[in-house]
């Protein structure tokens, strides 16, 4: 088919694939590395691939309207799979490569999955045994064979096959593909992304061709994107982060989507590729600076203290060279010097030395995380979104970053704040419905097209948002003070030592905390000092680690007393958890979200403890193992109290 004008061209997916293949044939669009060579897809293999695997899925009998299944790791394949599907005016449904066959039973009858394309014999597997229960499942195309030479279930093919019989297809109906890709319209489903389900079951969110793509354009051209930027690909491809940023402006750009071997080797192949284009949740950054501090804990005496000093230079001025501001020639110097000695080597080891443009979102991160990679010259902004709303909301402008807000209002996108304090949002970007909930549809959007995002926030004076948390988890203590406690679990998880924290106080008259240890940090830490624990149950109950828990809630106590209302919430008790909080366990969501009444729950005796003045609470907890077993563990919490301090001023910014 001749490439259309770019007017037309550029309004579905499969559309822009053909114009990347049209206009730049040989160009890189997606790589792989596989037993540790990178293998390259041009813009032009990819474009054919997707028609051999389109054709393929309508010689099965896949049709305009149908879902295809979407499950795996990140692999080229399967983002084109999407393109597939979406070339037959269909709708890919990605899924959690880590959820288990019962969590993915909701979605599999919730959207109707009668195709699916996984990456290898773990999802099989899991298929197979969703479909004892759910018949539908007609037809299961794998893209590694391994481990499935012997398998004879109806309906099992490989990826290599289904493009076999794509290719006799497209023979056979000459035409056909380009007429279906003529057909689909901009305004058509092109994907559905279920939410986290952190209050209920999760929903199907339709987004059309039209919201994605307006979403990526904004995003591209904000941040000067190029064809010739490379980006890592790792996160969970049914998170809507990452079909923004490794789909849609992957082809509204036409950049370069580099698809590491493992997840135990994104950090390696994170070094060789060296993106120019970066993307992370702040549990991804908060791990690196986990990693960062035990390696320096490690260094000799005199790494560490030329690490300390070129950092104290670092956090004094970083920031402000970054965003362009007056610095002095002395600092100017210093940080030349520190950017040789310090922060350029730190880089290379985080793999970030070319990074233009890095991106955080999916929770708030902490302004010091947030001021630490910025301070070492590594352009680290915020966004906000949801997946109702392609993940394109705010964007942070280059020169106006601060470390309190989520930005200002993307091109194109309207926000304002309800009477409630609730932010809403209008624009292309917005879904088009919940699948299958014309209720749940009609009760976020009101009358005049705002979504509502279920988000409490403010505007500063320079019209930056400020996101306080969930409106739902705002509260009030029984004094009457405001309790937002997103925010400070947020201040805990800063601290290496601390993984994860979870904090109650809603109509209670102090603030009380779950507090997760990070078992490699603490682990490091205790092994120095000659502490012997035989795993995070122990560990977490040495009264060592208490008081080392205990010193990040004193020290976050600390400034919350310089922030006004919130002064009341500092934590009066925690405890240690002797357990991780696991998505496996319903605690956290796939996206790592805390499931907070679900916790509460769980562990009703430890929280009525935390608030009985206890010392120690024993606790038995029913676990799932990685094998679908089930078991229980048992311990004695124990429960401390946290110095509070009188409220003081607002801290000078």
């Amino acid at each position: 088919m001749s490439a259309p004008s770019a007017e037309i061209a550029c309004d579905t997916f499969p559309r822009l694939l053909l114009q990347h293949a049209s206009k730049r044939p040989n160009a890189p669009a997606l790589r792989e590395k596989y037993l540790g060579i990178w293998q390259t897809w041009s813009w032009a293999e990819t474009a054919a691939e997707v028609r051999a695997m389109a054709s393929g899925l309508a010689a099965l009998g896949f049709k305009r309207g149908d879902h295809l299944a979407i499950i795996g790791d990140n692999r080229p394949r399967l983002y084109m799979a999407f393109a597939a599907a979406q070339s037959l005016g269909g709708i890919a449904v990605p899924m959690y490569q880590d959820a288990v066959a019962v969590e993915m039973m909701h979605v599999l009858e919730d959207a109707e999955i009668r195709f699916a394309v996984v990456e290898d014999q773990e999802q099989v597997d899991k298929l197979l045994e969703a479909r004892e229960s759910r018949p539908q499942i007609e037809h299961i195309i794998f893209a590694d064979p391994r481990g499935l030479r012997s398998y004879d279930a109806p309906g099992l093919m490989s990826l290599e096959a289904l493009r076999s019989a794509g290719a006799t297809f497209d023979q056979a109906h000459p035409g056909r593909y380009e007429r279906e890709v003529a057909l689909g319209k901009t305004a058509d489903v092109s994907v559905m992304l279920y939410t986290s389900g952190t209050t209920g079951k999760p929903k199907g969110v339709c987004q059309s061709h039209e919201a994605f793509i307006t979403a990526a354009r904004g995003g591209v051209q904000f941040d000067k994107l190029v064809a010739t930027d490379n980006t890592l690909s790792y996160l969970p491809m049914a998170w809507v982060g990452d079909h923004l940023f490794s789909y849609a402006q992957f082809l509204v750009a036409g950049f370069t989507v580099n698809c590491p071997e493992s997840a135990d080797t994104v950090m390696t192949d994170l070094r060789e590729i060296g993106p120019t284009y970066y993307f992370a949740p702040p549990r991804v950054f908060e791990s690196l600076l986990t990693s960062l501090s035990i390696r320096m804990e490690d260094a000799s005496h005199i790494k560490q203290r030329l690490y300390n000093a070129f950092m104290k230079v670092a956090l004094r001025c970083g920031s402000d060279i970054l965003n362009g501001r007056a610095v002095s020639a002395k600092d100017r110097l210093l940080y030349a010097l520190g950017n040789v000695l310090v922060y350029g080597p730190l880089k290379n080891t985080l793999g970030m030395s070319r990074i233009r443009v890095a991106y955080t979102a999916g929770a708030a991160i902490g302004p010091d995380l947030f001021r630490f990679y910025r301070s070492i010259g590594i352009n680290l902004k915020q966004l906000y979104g949801s997946t109702e709303t392609c993940a394109y909301v705010c964007l942070q402008p280059d020169g106006e970053i601060k470390f309190d807000s989520v930005g200002k209002a993307a091109p194109g996108v309207e926000v304002k704040i309800a009477d409630n304090g609730e932010v809403l949002v209008r624009g292309a970007m917005v879904l088009k419905e919940y699948y299958k909930r014309p209720d749940a549809t009609a009760e976020s959007i009101d009358s005049a097209g705002y979504f509502r995002t279920g988000d409490a926030g403010v505007f500063d004076s320079d019209g930056h948002l400020k996101i306080i948390d969930r409106a739902k988890d705002v509260g009030h203590l029984l004094s009457g003070e405001m309790f937002a406690p997103n925010y400070i679990e947020n201040k805990l998880k800063f601290f290496s030592h601390i993984q994860e924290a979870v904090c109650f106080g809603n109509d209670r008259d102090h603030v009380v905390a779950f507090i997760n240890i990070d078992l490699t940090a603490v682990g490091n830490w205790a092994e120095r000092r000659h502490i012997v624990y035989s795993g995070y149950i122990d560990l977490a109950g040495k009264d060592e680690v208490v008081a080392l828990i205990k010193d990040c809630v004193e020290k976050v106590n600390a400034e919350l007393a310089t922030e006004g209302e919130l002064a009341s919430s500092q934590i009066a008790r925690f405890l240690i958890l002797h357990k991780e909080l696991d998505p496996d366990d319903d605690e956290l969501t796939r996206t790592r979200k805390v499931r907070r009444g679900f916790i509460a729950e769980k562990y009703e005796p430890l929280l009525s403890a935390l608030y009985s003045g206890k010392t120690v609470q024993h606790i038995e907890t029913q676990v799932k193992f990685e094998d679908g077993r089930t078991g229980s563990i048992a311990a004695d919490v124990k429960i401390s109290d946290a110095k509070r301090l009188p409220a003081l001023g607002k801290a000078a910014a």
